[in-house]
């Protein structure tokens, strides 16, 4: 499980390569947006506070002191530690502006203005630049200034609401997708920014907000009850789809096994089940009284599971009969062993200086004419103060040294 696992072509220029981004990201929904910009080529610049640098750096399970969740959305990212309450630290900002595509935050709405690197200001030093803003509620709106994490975009989307058992408490989501989502969609935007800039030569700012990118993917628990005036509701349904039986989320053998067969599909799966009578039965003869009877229906396919000894025979015997299904897997059991995760390279091993080898996702996107994937390193905090600052301003050491003696820098370790 490597990171060469994925088809990609040695000697291709990087989709992204020339692009300068300074990353004012940090937790999650903006690190998932620089991330994806780093695999792409970019040179993503994360300005952290010193002393400490990303809040998630500390974050459990950690090895050696590295955490597996800030190795993972940092990979790649040089890391540049300013000191953003003192006027130097904000003109030293104000120097790299002119020199960057991109500029990406995810700080609450004002409070870049408030330090005086809004977007007004960074067009006045850049008209290119592009900005994206990520937050919870968005830049404007009466929520716009309140503190917003993944289980509130969630709540507030209505995706908690629609999300458990129908006669039990609304549930979480069991990933942090309102961040990743928001932070995809961020990428997704920025894309369309540079292609912008291309032709017209004009920066913009982009707002990006989680419960905006959340209640988006709501496919009928908005229009369904509009369309209906009331007589649909959203609500939650549990492990069955509410639309459609059998659809949903069936006690197998040894775990839990995934069916989703639509009209088109049910002669398959009677087949399947060996049970062609269950086409005549009254219960069951269309979409409409197959939800009628959901548990009748649900209890057949349950015992008929249950006489294999494993999951992947019940899987097997459903696909020989072209029935949509599949098992309900740990995120890594699966993925580290089985030829198509391996061969896509959806799961990948990483090694770090400090942490050792571990696994993380694959990068998402597939290009017929992709660059292999560098090899990526997560950052020390201010690790690249010298780097950077020589790169963009033609800084000497001698004068990176100074400026982090005045503390206007800050690099873990120090220098010796």
């Amino acid at each position: 499980v490597t990171e060469k696992n994925q088809s990609h072509s040695p000697g291709v220029t990087p989709y992204l390569e020339g692009v300068t981004v300074l990353d004012f990201t940090q937790y999650l929904a903006g690190p998932s947006c620089t991330r994806l910009l780093v695999e792409m080529g970019a040179d993503v610049i994360k300005v952290e506070y010193p002393p400490y640098g990303d809040p998630v750096r500390p974050s459990p399970p950690r090895r050696n002191g590295r955490s597996a969740y800030h190795v993972q959305q940092n990979r790649g990212k040089r890391s540049l530690s300013v000191d953003l309450t003192r006027p130097e630290g904000i003109a030293l900002i104000e120097d790299l502006v002119p020199h960057v595509d991109i500029v990406v935050e995810n700080y609450s709405p004002g409070v870049m203005e408030r330090r005086g690197l809004g977007y007004s200001r960074l067009r006045e030093l850049n008209p290119q630049v592009i900005m994206a803003s990520i937050s919870g509620f968005g830049q404007t709106g009466p929520l716009s200034e309140k503190t917003a994490f993944d289980f509130i975009a969630q709540a507030y989307s209505g995706l908690m609401h629609m999300t458990g058992e129908p006669d039990g408490p609304p549930m979480l989501i069991g990933a942090g997708i309102a961040d990743t989502s928001t932070g995809v969609h961020a990428f997704a935007a920025l894309g369309y920014a540079l292609y912008r800039r291309d032709r017209t030569g004009e920066g913009s700012h982009l707002d990006i907000g989680m419960v905006d990118v959340m209640y988006h993917m709501q496919e009928t628990a908005v229009s369904g009850p509009s369309l209906s005036q009331g007589e649909v509701v959203g609500m939650r349904t549990g492990r069955h789809y509410a639309p459609a039986s059998p659809a949903g989320i069936f006690k197998g053998p040894e775990g839990w096994i995934v069916v989703f067969a639509l009209e088109n599909q049910i002669a398959n799966l009677w087949a399947a089940l060996e049970m062609p009578e269950l086409a005549e039965d009254p219960r069951f003869t269309n979409n409409r009284t197959r939800l009628e009877h959901r548990d009748a229906l649900t209890k057949i396919i349950e015992d008929w599971m249950a006489a294999f000894d494993k999951d992947q025979d019940v899987v097997s015997t459903l696909e020989r009969h072209r029935v949509p299904c599949g098992p309900v897997v740990e995120p890594v059991k699966l993925a580290e062993t089985h030829p198509h995760f391996l061969e896509r390279g959806t799961v990948r091993e990483v090694a770090d200086p400090l942490a050792g080898s571990m696994l993380i996702p694959g990068f998402p996107l597939r290009f017929s004419d992709a660059p292999d994937l560098p090899d990526l390193v997560a950052a020390e905090v201010g690790e690249h103060n010298e780097t950077v600052l020589a790169d963009l301003l033609g800084l000497d050491s001698e004068s990176v040294a100074a400026l982090e003696e005045e503390g206007i820098l800050y690099r873990r370790p120090p220098r010796e």
